[in-house]
């Protein structure tokens, strides 16, 4: 009833947002869509590129099934045409032409076809330099040899790219007062032969219209700070702002040095902004540089109170958080989480208490820089990096049984300021994992019963030491995404425990540290994300994430943390958190199956359509596929083992829609999935192929997140 209701209401919303045609002079048509096309294949000229050039094209909304109605306007199409042309022209097309044809579509509709004639592209012959300005020779003479464009096709890109790094170069090198507009470009072709003959012209420095000069070379001759608070006082110590600053006093002016004097005080979190400003010395080639900080309020506390929904249990989670980000006067940023959850369990029968409980304390001290040894100062200077070490106690109370974990770590996370590169190294994370209750009813039905189907899983319920190192890697630039992570376990601990001759020990024959199994692994995870924009409120998200994980030495199944779980708000979303696989293992006991539906293998595959509706509300269409496996053939998970002759009868899909409250510094997620595909099934009809034979009541999942899937 709950989902009718839900499916209901969005519908609703979507009909009565659309708006219908209102009345329109007779005399009139409406656009009803815009199609820009070549009359060949080109490597540079794409259709779909150039469209943006048009200035009148169709406005869709809701997922790209609603138009909403415009008047065509034939003088759009001539602007849209000329437009279109110059596009062509600066990509070396000088003989383009475009034409416009309009296409009926209906009473009072037409479509509204541009066809693009490119024609032949024309090359640079000769690239030839104007420099009027004799003092920049010296300096231009060696780039310009690594600019040279001379046989390349005629592209105005091309050329202003050439611009823009020649006026780098002369920015880097003192030139403060140098522009592009400095630079010119001229053009001869020969008619015919499609070949242009290019001159770049360096102008000399016109400070007004009736008078120029030679450029000046300028150096910094003096360098101080200043703070922008009512206070006067700058609370950071005065190594920390000269490691941030990269303009230096005695040197020429760069702008590059600027720039990251910018982006290295922007990475402190005590800094609010950074103005930095230049005083020319008259007739002298010296400036004075100020570098003006204004600072945060060092301490905030926050309370942030959240919903939770773990496989359809209800509850209520709050965190208490205190954040100091000037610890030592060096932006350091300490940060202290209070976190409680509650959750009541239903449908656990045998037990006295039916309800989950959690708290935990987390405190994390991040350094903005390198905290290692052996590095040069040019690397630290180089890249953004941060140190950090955390300390976490989580403590939970089930009604099977109570669990603790404490957690310390020491990572590194830097990027090059120059790409879209981030990496995270785990240098060493500590996790001792224990377990000081065990209810009778658990431990009688799945511990100490050698014969019952999760004693496998009674590993998961002992003691354990995890001892890991882990390196991450992200690379994001708008149009894809990439997510690597690769973490390995036990390894040295296990070289420890051979060099010292000590015995393996239990059941599982596992060598112990201070009496505490240890765990060892190796893990890696990848993920990939394909970003089409259609238009500024259309886009298609296509994601593949994989991930596999494998015991060994002195473990024979992964710890459950580390273990891989399907279904939920980020995964394949007609299930509900833990609750698909692995493979075609179906759920037999609703108490404590989820322990079970985990393993060592994961893969998914969605797609996901995203529409801006109005105001702050998205919408979403995606379709979703995807399972986990084991990669041993355990007992207790039947069907489970992953086999690649049967990959695609094992894998789950689902499909549905959403909402997505974009509220700039979060987005509030509303997703609701239903089963097409379960490889989980008993009757071959209705359970298998549940998009031909669909129930809400046993196919519909719904899911409420913070943040996009992917």
């Amino acid at each position: 009833m709950k989902a009718r209701t839900l499916l209901g209401a969005f519908f609703a919303v979507v009909l009565t947002a659309c708006s219908g045609v209102k009345d329109i002079p007779e005399d009139a048509v409406l656009l009803h869509k815009v199609k820009v096309v070549a009359d060949g294949k080109y490597d540079d000229v794409k259709p779909l590129a150039l469209k943006p050039y048009v200035t009148q094209r169709e406005k869709i909304r809701w997922f790209g099934l609603v138009r909403q109605p415009m008047v065509f306007d034939t003088l759009q199409a001539v602007n849209s045409c000329e437009n279109l042309r110059s596009a062509l022209f600066n990509k070396g097309y000088l003989n383009a032409n475009v034409d416009w044809v309009t296409l009926p579509r209906g009473r009072q509709k037409v479509d509204v076809v541009y066809l693009l004639q490119p024609g032949q592209p024309y090359y640079i012959n000769r690239m030839t330099y104007d420099i009027q300005d004799t003092s920049l020779v010296r300096v231009l003479t060696p780039r310009l040899s690594t600019l040279n464009l001379q046989h390349s096709k005629f592209n105005v890109e091309l050329l202003d790219k050439m611009r823009r790094q020649v006026t780098q170069h002369l920015q880097n090198n003192g030139y403060y007062r140098f522009n592009k507009t400095d630079i010119s470009f001229s053009a001869d072709s020969t008619i015919g032969s499609r070949q242009v003959d290019v001159t770049m012209h360096v102008h000399r420095y016109r400070p007004t219209k009736d008078i120029d000069t030679l450029h000046r070379q300028y150096i910094v001759r003096s360098l101080r700070y200043l703070s922008g608070d009512e206070d006067g006082r700058i609370p950071l110590r005065r190594n920390v702002l000269a490691s941030n600053t990269f303009i230096r006093q005695g040197e020429l002016y760069s702008a590059d040095d600027l720039q990251n004097t910018y982006n290295h005080f922007g990475r402190l979190g005590a800094v609010r902004y950074t103005s930095i400003n230049f005083a020319e010395q008259p007739d002298s080639g010296l400036l004075d540089c100020t570098i003006q900080l204004s600072t945060n309020k060092p301490s905030t506390i926050s309370f942030l109170p959240e919903g939770t929904n773990t496989a359809g249990d209800l509850g209520a989670a709050a965190t208490l958080s205190y954040q100091n980000r000037n610890l030592f006067h060096g932006s350091e940023l300490l940060s202290i989480e209070l976190r409680g959850a509650f959750e009541a369990i239903r449908e656990l029968e045998g037990y006295s208490n039916q309800n989950f409980e959690e708290y935990s304390v987390q405190t994390r001290l991040s350094f903005p820089r390198f905290i290692a040894p052996f590095l040069s100062q040019s690397f630290r200077r180089r890249i953004n990096a941060s140190s950090e070490v955390s300390l976490l106690y989580d403590l939970q109370n089930r009604p099977e049984f109570h669990r603790r974990v404490l957690s310390m770590a020491w990572r590194y996370k830097w990027n090059d300021a120059n790409h879209h590169d981030r990496y995270q190294l785990d240098l060493l994370d500590l996790n001792y994992v224990f377990m000081p209750w065990i209810s009778d009813t658990f431990r009688r039905d799945y511990l100490d019963d050698t014969t019952n189907r999760n004693a496998i899983l009674r590993y998961n319920y002992e003691d354990l030491f995890i001892m890991k190192t882990g390196l991450g890697y992200t690379y994001n630039n708008g149009l894809y995404a990439i997510r690597a992570n690769i973490e390995t376990a036990g390894n040295l601990l296990n070289l420890f425990s051979i060099v010292t001759g000590a015995k393996q020990e239990g059941e599982q024959q596992q060598y112990r540290l201070f009496n505490i199994a240890y765990a060892q692994y190796v893990k890696g995870d990848f993920d990939y994300t394909r970003y089409l924009m259609f238009d500024n409120d259309n886009t298609l998200a296509l994601h593949v994430g994989f991930g596999i994980a494998w015991p060994y030495g002195n473990s024979n199944i992964l710890p459950f943390e580390k273990r891989y779980f399907s279904g939920g708000a980020n995964s394949v979303r007609g299930w509900s958190v833990r609750s698909l696989g692995p493979g075609r293992y179906a759920r037999r006991d609703g108490n404590i199956d989820f322990i079970n539906q985990t393993g060592d293998m994961k893969l998914d595959l969605n797609a996901e359509f995203r529409a801006h509706l109005f105001w702050k509300l998205n919408g979403a269409l995606f379709v979703d596929a995807g399972n986990i496996w084991t990669l041993r053939d355990y007992k207790d998970q039947p069907e489970g083992q992953f086999k690649i002759h049967r990959l695609l009868d094992d894998l789950a899909a689902s499909y549905g829609l959403g909402l997505r409250f974009n509220f700039d510094y979060f987005v509030l997620r509303f997703d609701m999935g239903m089963k097409a595909v379960n490889p989980a099934y008993e009757e071959e009809g209705s359970e298998h192929f549940p998009v031909i034979h669909p129930r809400l009541s046993r196919d519909f999942a719904f899911h409420f997140a913070v943040g996009m899937p992917f």
